[in-house]
């Protein structure tokens, strides 16, 4: 699965995939969809071939190359089960930061109840010593 994952990490690579994904062509055709040497472009076929992800047949002379499908989409499950842990380890996140938010605000509610009670109190203590003082 490495070497899938460091084949793919190449966009040159990538872009050979995707040409080649609905279609087998030679790697001269490969090669003229790309500005680099044709050596450059057997020598990244030969890495995705390595890889498994492309096959490889010959026809006389020619080298033929189509994607591999079945191991691409291991691949693209290999991939997508980090994806999936990490879509549930932000959405447990999410829950609890929502939870957490829910506690603080009925905390801040309690204070504030709180203080409304004690500055209610305070008041009517100081209205009990004015009254007291007026006396």
């Amino acid at each position: 699965m490495e070497a899938a994952i460091r084949a793919i990490a190449e966009p040159r690579r990538r872009e050979i995939l995707r040409l080649v994904w609905t279609s087998e062509l030679a790697a001269g055709e490969i090669a003229s969809h790309f500005d680099v040497t044709r050596p450059a472009i057997s020598q990244h076929l030969r890495v995705l071939k390595e890889a498994g992800l492309v096959s490889e047949r010959r026809n006389g002379t020619k080298r033929l190359y189509r994607a591999r499908p079945e191991s691409i989409a291991e691949l693209r499950a290999y991939l997508e089960s980090y994806w999936d842990e990490n879509l549930r380890l932000l959405k447990e996140a999410a829950e609890q930061e929502e939870e957490d938010n829910r506690n603080n605000r009925k905390i801040k509610n309690d204070i504030n109840k709180l203080l409304r009670d004690v500055t209610a109190e305070e008041i009517k203590v100081q209205k009990a010593a004015q009254d007291e003082s007026q006396r």
